[in-house]
């Protein structure tokens, strides 16, 4: 058995769990997440507690097991309190600017590069090299920000570009002369 997969998954209060056949949709103070779930997996909804349990011991239901219960818990943490991933930008003249909704990066191109949000998603700006991402779903929030790091990857060499809040970079050493 599963040993993620057969852990209960509390309710938190003011969050709301339907389930209409395979469809399980959560609705709380931050927003409603819905997602349909494998046939070969069985949810079930009891006294605050959310327990998933697989119809087959196959392999595969045996990994869709795990796998439905984290993202189900996901969704229930989204819907409560919502995910955050935050993000600095080091380098000489690189920024982010707010227009709109959307983000404008200073990155050292010959223009700058607008990051449009998806619905769902919010950005935050604490100063003009940190900024946040924040959201209900776990995999938009972690999508965008690795868009987001995508734009200007860290430097091997001098560690400039976008990255997590606290990722270390391992410099390369560069060239030595004679």
């Amino acid at each position: 058995m599963s040993r993620i997969g057969k852990l209960p998954i509390t309710i938190p209060s003011g969050v709301a769990v339907t389930l209409d056949g395979n469809k399980i949709t959560v609705k709380g103070p931050k927003g409603t997440l819905g997602r349909q779930v494998h046939p070969a997996i069985a949810v079930k909804v009891e006294e605050g507690h959310i327990l998933i349990s697989r119809k087959s011991d196959e392999r595969q239901d045996r990994a869709l097991h795990g796998l439905t219960r984290a993202l189900v818990a996901n969704m229930v943490k989204g819907v409560a309190e919502g995910y955050r991933t935050s993000m600095e930008i080091v380098g000489v003249g690189y920024k982010v600017e707010p227009r709109d909704k959307s983000l404008q990066f200073s990155l050292g191109f010959s223009h700058p590069v607008l990051l449009q949000p998806p619905p769902g998603i919010t950005f935050e700006i604490e100063k003009p090299t940190i900024f946040h991402i924040v959201g209900t779903d776990k995999e938009l929030v972690g999508q965008m920000a690795a868009k987001a790091r995508g734009i200007r990857p860290p430097d091997a060499y001098k560690g400039k570009g976008v990255r997590y809040a606290g990722e270390t970079i391992r410099l390369k050493a560069g060239k030595t002369s004679k």
